[in-house]
Protein backbone atom coordinates (compact mmCIF):
# COMPACT_ATOMS: atom_id res chain seq x y z
CA UNK A 1 0.00 0.00 0.00
CA UNK A 2 0.77 3.92 -0.47
CA UNK A 3 2.16 5.39 2.62
CA UNK A 4 -1.60 7.60 2.28
CA UNK A 5 -3.34 4.11 2.18
CA UNK A 6 -1.13 3.14 5.04
CA UNK A 7 -1.72 6.15 7.15
CA UNK A 8 -5.62 6.06 6.56
CA UNK A 9 -5.83 2.13 7.02
CA UNK A 10 -4.30 2.59 10.31
CA UNK A 11 -6.58 5.29 11.07
CA UNK A 12 -9.48 2.99 10.30
CA UNK A 13 -8.12 0.05 12.76
CA UNK A 14 -7.56 2.42 15.62
CA UNK A 15 -10.66 4.10 15.41
CA UNK A 16 -12.82 0.58 15.09
CA UNK A 17 -10.90 -0.73 17.81
CA UNK A 18 -11.01 2.38 19.97
CA UNK A 19 -15.50 1.80 19.37
CA UNK A 20 -15.31 -1.56 21.77
CA UNK A 21 -13.34 0.63 24.73
CA UNK A 22 -15.95 3.56 24.17
CA UNK A 23 -18.96 1.02 24.24
CA UNK A 24 -17.77 -0.54 27.05
CA UNK A 25 -16.99 2.72 29.05
CA UNK A 26 -20.68 4.28 28.00
CA UNK A 27 -22.70 1.01 29.08
CA UNK A 28 -22.41 1.78 32.34
CA UNK A 29 -25.01 5.28 32.12
CA UNK A 30 -26.36 4.59 28.22
CA UNK A 31 -28.38 1.37 27.87
CA UNK A 32 -28.13 -0.45 23.94
CA UNK A 33 -30.67 1.26 22.00
CA UNK A 34 -30.21 4.04 22.83
CA UNK A 35 -26.46 4.14 22.80
CA UNK A 36 -26.74 3.25 19.00
CA UNK A 37 -29.51 5.56 18.08
CA UNK A 38 -26.94 8.14 19.18
CA UNK A 39 -24.09 6.85 17.37
CA UNK A 40 -25.94 6.29 14.20
CA UNK A 41 -27.54 9.88 14.14
CA UNK A 42 -24.17 11.82 14.76
CA UNK A 43 -22.93 9.52 12.04
CA UNK A 44 -25.99 9.96 9.76
CA UNK A 45 -25.33 13.74 10.29
CA UNK A 46 -21.62 13.88 9.31
CA UNK A 47 -21.66 11.73 6.48
CA UNK A 48 -24.33 13.94 4.98
CA UNK A 49 -22.25 16.91 5.60
CA UNK A 50 -19.06 14.58 4.34
CA UNK A 51 -21.00 13.99 1.18
CA UNK A 52 -22.40 17.80 0.89
CA UNK A 53 -18.81 18.86 0.63
CA UNK A 54 -17.81 16.36 -1.51
CA UNK A 55 -20.20 17.62 -3.89
CA UNK A 56 -20.62 14.29 -5.29
CA UNK A 57 -23.77 13.86 -7.52
CA UNK A 58 -26.70 12.12 -5.64
CA UNK A 59 -27.73 8.55 -7.67
CA UNK A 60 -31.09 7.58 -7.43
CA UNK A 61 -31.87 4.06 -6.11
CA UNK A 62 -33.03 1.54 -8.74
CA UNK A 63 -35.97 -0.85 -7.29
CA UNK A 64 -33.73 -3.70 -7.65
CA UNK A 65 -31.25 -1.85 -5.46
CA UNK A 66 -33.81 -1.08 -2.23
CA UNK A 67 -33.75 -4.74 -0.65
CA UNK A 68 -30.14 -4.84 -0.44
CA UNK A 69 -30.41 -1.48 1.06
CA UNK A 70 -32.70 -2.38 3.62
CA UNK A 71 -30.64 -5.29 4.63
CA UNK A 72 -27.40 -4.07 4.57
CA UNK A 73 -28.83 -1.11 6.96
CA UNK A 74 -31.48 -3.11 8.93
CA UNK A 75 -28.43 -5.27 9.90
CA UNK A 76 -25.54 -3.89 9.60
CA UNK A 77 -26.05 -0.41 11.03
CA UNK A 78 -29.08 -1.81 13.36
CA UNK A 79 -28.85 -4.95 14.75
CA UNK A 80 -25.20 -4.86 14.50
CA UNK A 81 -24.87 -1.97 16.59
CA UNK A 82 -27.81 -3.07 19.66
CA UNK A 83 -26.73 -6.70 19.75
CA UNK A 84 -22.79 -5.44 20.00
CA UNK A 85 -23.79 -2.84 22.60
CA UNK A 86 -25.88 -5.09 24.44
CA UNK A 87 -22.97 -7.73 24.16
CA UNK A 88 -20.42 -5.53 26.04
CA UNK A 89 -22.50 -5.04 28.82
CA UNK A 90 -21.31 -8.52 29.83
CA UNK A 91 -18.21 -8.86 28.44
CA UNK A 92 -15.09 -7.03 28.24
CA UNK A 93 -14.34 -5.14 25.07
CA UNK A 94 -11.29 -7.25 24.27
CA UNK A 95 -12.88 -10.22 23.94
CA UNK A 96 -16.26 -8.68 22.23
CA UNK A 97 -13.48 -7.53 19.77
CA UNK A 98 -11.75 -10.81 19.03
CA UNK A 99 -15.09 -12.19 18.91
CA UNK A 100 -17.02 -10.33 16.61
CA UNK A 101 -14.13 -10.66 14.29
CA UNK A 102 -15.33 -13.57 13.04
CA UNK A 103 -17.44 -11.93 10.56
CA UNK A 104 -14.73 -12.02 7.75
CA UNK A 105 -15.18 -15.87 8.05
CA UNK A 106 -18.67 -15.65 7.80
CA UNK A 107 -18.53 -13.67 5.06
CA UNK A 108 -16.65 -16.19 2.85
CA UNK A 109 -19.63 -18.71 4.19
CA UNK A 110 -22.09 -16.51 2.92
CA UNK A 111 -20.38 -15.42 -0.30
CA UNK A 112 -19.97 -19.78 -0.92
CA UNK A 113 -24.08 -19.73 -0.27
CA UNK A 114 -25.08 -17.19 -2.21
CA UNK A 115 -22.38 -15.95 -4.86
CA UNK A 116 -21.16 -19.45 -5.95
CA UNK A 117 -17.76 -19.17 -4.46
CA UNK A 118 -18.28 -22.86 -3.42
CA UNK A 119 -16.95 -24.35 -0.01
CA UNK A 120 -12.80 -25.17 -0.54
CA UNK A 121 -11.26 -27.25 1.61
CA UNK A 122 -9.69 -24.58 3.32
CA UNK A 123 -12.61 -22.92 4.12
CA UNK A 124 -13.98 -25.78 5.96
CA UNK A 125 -10.81 -26.23 8.09
CA UNK A 126 -10.99 -22.14 8.80
CA UNK A 127 -14.43 -22.86 9.99
CA UNK A 128 -13.66 -25.21 12.51
CA UNK A 129 -10.73 -23.62 14.09
CA UNK A 130 -13.03 -20.86 14.42
CA UNK A 131 -15.79 -22.27 15.83
CA UNK A 132 -13.39 -23.91 18.54
CA UNK A 133 -12.14 -20.01 18.98
CA UNK A 134 -15.70 -19.36 19.84
CA UNK A 135 -15.99 -22.62 21.92
CA UNK A 136 -12.58 -20.72 24.22
CA UNK A 137 -13.91 -17.55 24.57
CA UNK A 138 -17.60 -19.10 24.98
CA UNK A 139 -15.91 -20.81 28.31
CA UNK A 140 -14.25 -17.81 29.98
CA UNK A 141 -14.31 -14.11 30.07
CA UNK A 142 -12.25 -11.27 32.28
CA UNK A 143 -14.00 -12.45 35.47
CA UNK A 144 -13.39 -15.87 34.51
CA UNK A 145 -17.13 -16.77 34.51
CA UNK A 146 -18.93 -18.34 31.52
CA UNK A 147 -20.83 -15.01 29.69
CA UNK A 148 -23.19 -17.01 27.41
CA UNK A 149 -25.36 -14.23 26.62
CA UNK A 150 -22.74 -12.49 25.84
CA UNK A 151 -21.13 -14.60 23.37
CA UNK A 152 -24.57 -15.30 22.03
CA UNK A 153 -25.29 -11.52 21.11
CA UNK A 154 -21.05 -11.43 19.98
CA UNK A 155 -21.90 -13.61 17.39
CA UNK A 156 -25.21 -12.13 16.64
CA UNK A 157 -23.52 -9.09 16.05
CA UNK A 158 -20.46 -10.77 13.88
CA UNK A 159 -23.60 -12.18 11.51
CA UNK A 160 -25.37 -9.10 11.20
CA UNK A 161 -22.08 -7.74 9.98
CA UNK A 162 -21.45 -10.26 7.83
CA UNK A 163 -25.03 -10.54 5.92
CA UNK A 164 -24.52 -6.62 5.58
CA UNK A 165 -21.37 -7.38 3.77
CA UNK A 166 -22.98 -9.55 1.62
CA UNK A 167 -26.06 -7.46 0.87
CA UNK A 168 -23.55 -4.22 -0.04
CA UNK A 169 -21.56 -5.61 -2.11
CA UNK A 170 -23.47 -5.90 -5.13
CA UNK A 171 -24.72 -2.55 -4.08
CA UNK A 172 -20.81 -0.63 -4.78
CA UNK A 173 -20.87 -1.74 -8.66
CA UNK A 174 -23.80 0.38 -8.29
CA UNK A 175 -23.92 3.27 -6.35
CA UNK A 176 -21.33 5.32 -4.85
CA UNK A 177 -19.34 4.20 -2.24
CA UNK A 178 -20.15 7.04 0.23
CA UNK A 179 -23.71 7.27 -0.73
CA UNK A 180 -24.32 3.70 0.07
CA UNK A 181 -22.77 4.41 3.43
CA UNK A 182 -24.60 7.36 4.16
CA UNK A 183 -28.04 5.66 3.27
CA UNK A 184 -26.90 2.39 5.13
CA UNK A 185 -26.56 4.42 8.08
CA UNK A 186 -29.49 6.42 7.81
CA UNK A 187 -31.73 3.49 7.34
CA UNK A 188 -29.89 1.93 10.85
CA UNK A 189 -31.04 5.02 12.57
CA UNK A 190 -34.57 5.00 11.21
CA UNK A 191 -34.34 1.48 13.22
CA UNK A 192 -33.50 2.91 16.58
CA UNK A 193 -35.64 5.39 16.25
CA UNK A 194 -38.15 3.56 18.88
CA UNK A 195 -35.48 4.13 21.46
CA UNK A 196 -35.27 8.07 21.02
CA UNK A 197 -37.76 8.28 23.96
CA UNK A 198 -35.34 6.64 25.74
CA UNK A 199 -32.58 8.49 24.87
CA UNK A 200 -33.56 11.84 25.93
CA UNK A 201 -34.03 10.26 29.23
CA UNK A 202 -30.74 8.99 30.06
CA UNK A 203 -28.83 11.82 27.94
CA UNK A 204 -30.67 14.26 30.16
CA UNK A 205 -29.07 12.71 33.22
CA UNK A 206 -25.69 11.41 31.74
CA UNK A 207 -22.49 13.18 32.51
CA UNK A 208 -20.70 15.55 30.38
CA UNK A 209 -18.17 12.92 29.52
CA UNK A 210 -19.91 10.75 28.56
CA UNK A 211 -21.62 12.65 25.90
CA UNK A 212 -18.35 13.53 24.70
CA UNK A 213 -17.47 10.04 24.57
CA UNK A 214 -21.20 9.32 22.39
CA UNK A 215 -19.90 11.93 19.84
CA UNK A 216 -16.85 10.10 19.72
CA UNK A 217 -18.45 7.31 18.57
CA UNK A 218 -20.67 8.61 15.84
CA UNK A 219 -17.88 11.17 14.86
CA UNK A 220 -15.25 8.67 14.83
CA UNK A 221 -15.27 5.48 14.46
CA UNK A 222 -18.26 5.59 12.53
CA UNK A 223 -18.23 8.78 10.56
CA UNK A 224 -14.13 9.36 9.78
CA UNK A 225 -13.64 5.51 10.30
CA UNK A 226 -16.32 4.57 7.15
CA UNK A 227 -14.25 7.04 5.13
CA UNK A 228 -10.61 6.28 5.96
CA UNK A 229 -11.77 2.84 5.35
CA UNK A 230 -13.40 4.18 1.89
CA UNK A 231 -9.90 6.15 1.18
CA UNK A 232 -7.69 3.19 1.88
CA UNK A 233 -9.76 0.52 -0.23
CA UNK A 234 -9.94 2.83 -3.43
CA UNK A 235 -5.99 2.84 -3.30
CA UNK A 236 -5.31 -1.04 -2.58
CA UNK A 237 -6.79 -4.61 -2.83
CA UNK A 238 -9.58 -6.15 -0.99
CA UNK A 239 -7.30 -8.76 0.35
CA UNK A 240 -4.71 -6.39 1.82
CA UNK A 241 -7.48 -3.90 3.51
CA UNK A 242 -8.99 -6.97 4.78
CA UNK A 243 -5.97 -7.83 6.43
CA UNK A 244 -5.93 -4.82 8.30
CA UNK A 245 -8.78 -5.75 10.31
CA UNK A 246 -7.24 -8.63 12.00
CA UNK A 247 -5.42 -6.08 14.07
CA UNK A 248 -8.66 -4.74 15.34
CA UNK A 249 -9.26 -7.04 18.54
CA UNK A 250 -5.49 -7.03 19.41
CA UNK A 251 -5.61 -2.69 19.36
CA UNK A 252 -9.01 -3.11 20.81
CA UNK A 253 -7.10 -5.56 23.62
CA UNK A 254 -4.26 -3.21 24.35
CA UNK A 255 -6.90 0.13 24.80
CA UNK A 256 -9.24 -1.55 26.96
CA UNK A 257 -5.99 -2.26 28.99
CA UNK A 258 -4.40 1.00 29.57
CA UNK A 259 -7.93 2.75 29.56
CA UNK A 260 -10.24 0.81 31.01
CA UNK A 261 -7.83 -1.67 33.36
CA UNK A 262 -10.07 -4.66 31.38
CA UNK A 263 -7.77 -7.92 30.66
CA UNK A 264 -9.15 -11.09 28.88
CA UNK A 265 -8.71 -14.53 30.44
CA UNK A 266 -6.01 -16.72 29.09
CA UNK A 267 -8.62 -19.07 26.95
CA UNK A 268 -10.28 -15.77 26.05
CA UNK A 269 -7.09 -15.27 24.28
CA UNK A 270 -6.57 -17.75 23.37
CA UNK A 271 -9.92 -18.30 21.72
CA UNK A 272 -9.97 -15.46 20.09
CA UNK A 273 -6.27 -16.17 18.31
CA UNK A 274 -7.75 -19.04 17.27
CA UNK A 275 -11.05 -17.16 15.44
CA UNK A 276 -8.42 -14.94 13.67
CA UNK A 277 -6.26 -18.14 13.12
CA UNK A 278 -9.64 -19.52 11.49
CA UNK A 279 -10.14 -16.68 9.07
CA UNK A 280 -7.06 -16.62 7.85
CA UNK A 281 -6.98 -20.16 6.90
CA UNK A 282 -10.08 -19.80 5.23
CA UNK A 283 -8.85 -16.30 3.17
CA UNK A 284 -5.73 -17.63 2.26
CA UNK A 285 -7.42 -19.92 -0.48
CA UNK A 286 -9.43 -16.72 -2.05
CA UNK A 287 -6.11 -14.58 -2.10
CA UNK A 288 -3.95 -17.67 -3.60
CA UNK A 289 -6.95 -17.89 -6.43
CA UNK A 290 -7.45 -14.83 -6.82
CA UNK A 291 -3.74 -14.39 -7.72
CA UNK A 292 -4.38 -17.48 -9.61
CA UNK A 293 -6.89 -16.40 -11.60
CA UNK A 294 -4.99 -13.19 -12.43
Amino acid sequence: MKLAASAAAGVTVVLWASAFVAIRHLGAELSPGPLSLARLLIGTVLLGVLLLVQRQPFRRPQARDWPLLLGCGVLWFGVYNIALNAAERRLDAGTSAMLVHIAPLLVAVLAGLTLGEGFPRPLVIGSLVAFGGVVLIGASTSTGQAETWGVVLCLTAALSYAIGVVTQKPLLSRLPAAQVTWMACAIGTAVCLPYAPALVREVGTASPSTLWWVFYLGAFPTALGFSTWAFALSRTSAGKMGATTYLVPLVAIVLAWLLLGETPALLAVLGGALCLVGVAISRARSRRTARATV
